[in-house]
């Protein structure tokens, strides 16, 4: 069996979306040429040539669920052959790339969606602002035109937004389509006929290659009127100036005799080729219809911070060394400084200050302003001058259990009195004597409460210490919130917090929902968007089986999870058993329930 050439050769295109685009094109391009001039008995080392190729300069990718096959295709086959091996690891690589290139137009589609939905003002800024600077340029242009010669142009404006992204939209779903039916088909066809691999590799691997021709004639159908419908009306330039054209297997009969196993290397190059074909198109295609990169995106904030980081290099510039200035050295040193006393403020000494509070209160405590005794000698004091005043003042014997109350009662009456004629009592009376018990009461209370603020300052010595060291504490829970964050990734569905199982979840909705609507689909006889949405079950599952490979495998639950996942993709299995198991999915594993803060 000869590999024919391919019935028309596409020349290089003149524009493509991206450098990257240019390298799987040309390589298409240079091997059909190859493949086409060189003989037969050459395709074995044409292969190898093309399999070197894949491997350097392609991005590998790997497909995370499982094929349709029994779980031990194909170690478990007792007459294996490399043909069998190769088949095998085509499929595998069919399957990724599909998904992959689904997973590319599917964030396209999320992302136009998004902004479709939008206010006008968000798709005039969209237009004029996320598109690139020579879009800004021209889109600014239009709107100062039209602005000086019509009176709607935002209105006008918001309409080219709206055409913009709705033609991208289509495109794109229509892609999406095509993609999906073909994974279904694939996915449909390989469920079928796992036991026939497993038990006559031999016989089925010829029907299943031609299997595989044919789904590759049924997408370039699909392709040839996505380009026939769209190549008139498509805003977008130079877009369906090349049809896609898959090379096909000759006629074979699957009854006859088998293949030899230069003609089932033949047929698994021409695979090869075609899935290639396949990637360099839609690498144009989605290119074309791709959300803005992200420097494209936020062109205008990096155009702003190049500007500050240059302003801010010339003055950095100016006040260094070079320049013959030390206010850099200088600056360097005061925050050095600034950084030490920070420290030796805020967590050196209060971290201090709170263990010898906390071991060393009564061995190492500092002495305070006032001490007990001083107060106590000062109280004694008082008592024998109001004693001894008040035994002159009444002429009689002041009991022992008398109080300095009563005494001072007896002074301040001496006192009131003496105060009648003050001069005359200054010099001959006990006016004096009065006078300096007073201060003596003064004194006592004073120390007193001098005394008692000691006593609270002491008590409260570990608070001021932990006063002290909070902006410290703050600072380094800020840091651990942040580091937290970036070790558990829960921004990203493979994380292990909130918003990681929150993704989660959603996929498993995702996944319930295209389930009905698959139903609901076939219940309603529409077979073909039943086929397009069973890829799509196949595309969610895929997602939600690599982003829940390892939290379910930290959990110890993955081999359950990994069941269920491979049950809701059974072509044959029923709806409502996999409606049971979504159920299942969300309500018992811990990879995907909600965390207890949100149950």
């Amino acid at each position: 069996m000869d590999s024919q050439p391919p019935a028309s050769e596409s020349p290089p295109p003149t524009a493509l979306s991206s450098v990257g685009d240019l390298v799987p094109f040309y390589y298409n391009y240079i091997w059909n040429r190859l493949a086409s001039l060189a003989p037969t008995s050459n395709s074995i080392f044409l292969g190898k040539f093309s399999n070197l190729y894949r491997q350097t300069f392609t991005k590998k990718r790997h497909i995370s669920f499982p094929l349709p096959l029994p779980s031990d295709f194909p170690c478990s086959s007792t007459n294996i052959s490399a043909d069998t091996s190769r088949i095998y690891a085509v499929l595998e690589e069919i399957m990724a790339d599909v998904l992959s290139n689904l997973h590319d137009i599917q964030k396209s589609l999320d992302f136009w969606q998004s902004r479709a939905e939008g206010s006008n003002a968000r798709k005039a800024y969209f237009m004029i602002f996320e598109r690139g600077p020579v879009a800004f340029v021209n889109e600014s242009t239009k709107l100062v035109r039209k602005s000086l010669s019509e009176d709607s142009a935002m209105q006008h404006l918001c309409q080219t937004s709206s055409s913009h992204m709705s033609d991208r939209m289509r495109v794109l779903m229509e892609l999406r389509s095509a993609l999906a039916s073909f994974l279904a088909q694939l996915y449909v066809e390989l469920d079928k006929r796992g036991e026939d691999l497993l038990k006559n590799p031999e016989k089925s691997l010829p029907s299943l290659l031609a299997v595989i021709n044919e789904l590759f004639s049924n997408l370039e159908s699909s392709f040839s009127h996505l380009h026939a419908v769209r190549e008139s009306d498509s805003s977008v330039d130079e877009s369906y100036s090349m049809p896609l054209v898959f090379d096909r297997l000759p006629e074979v009969n699957e009854e006859g005799s088998q293949w030899t196993d230069c003609e089932l290397t033949d047929a698994i190059n021409l695979v090869h080729k075609n899935l290639e074909k396949l990637n360099s198109h839609l690498s144009v295609m989605v290119g074309k219809h791709r959300k803005p990169r992200r420097m494209t995106l936020y062109w205008v904030r990096y155009t702003c911070g190049a500007v500050g980081l240059s302003v801010f290099s010339i003055w950095l510039l100016r006040h260094s060394s070079l320049m013959g200035s030390s206010d850099i050295e200088n600056w360097i040193r005061d925050a050095k400084e600034a950084t030490t006393s920070f420290f030796s403020d805020h967590v050196e000494q209060p971290l201090l200050a709170i263990r010898d509070e906390l071991f060393d209160t009564f061995r190492k405590r500092h002495k305070g302003v006032m001490d007990y005794e001083e107060v106590q000698l000062t109280q004694d004091s008082l008592h024998r001058m109001l004693r001894n005043f008040c035994e002159q003042a009444t002429r009689e014997k002041v009991a022992d259990n008398a109080s300095d109350q009563e005494m001072l009662e007896i002074v301040m009456n001496r006192y009131e009195k003496e105060l009648v004629h003050p001069i005359h009592n200054l010099l001959s009376g006990e006016l004096a004597r009065g006078l300096l018990i007073q201060v003596q009461k003064l004194k006592l209370d004073i120390e007193t409460a001098m005394l008692e603020l000691d006593q609270i300052l002491r008590a409260n010595e570990i608070n001021f210490a932990i006063l002290a060291a909070l902006p410290a504490f703050f600072l380094s829970l800020v840091m651990l919130t942040v580091l937290r964050t970036w070790l558990k990734q829960d921004s990203r569905a493979q994380g292990r917090g909130r918003i990681a199982r929150i993704h989660r979840r959603l996929l498993v909705v995702e996944i319930e929902k295209r389930i009905m609507q698959y139903q609901n689909y076939i219940e309603q006889g529409r077979d073909k968007d039943a086929e397009t949405v069973f890829g799509l079950i196949i595309y969610s599952l895929e997602r939600l089986y690599r982003v829940v490979e390892n939290p379910a495998k930290a959990s110890g639950e993955w081999d359950l999870v990994k069941q269920d996942l491979i049950e809701l993709g059974k072509p044959q299995q029923q709806t409502s058993y996999k409606l049971t198991v979504t159920q299942r999915l969300v309500r018992v594993y811990d990879c995907l329930l909600p965390t207890l803060k949100r149950q």
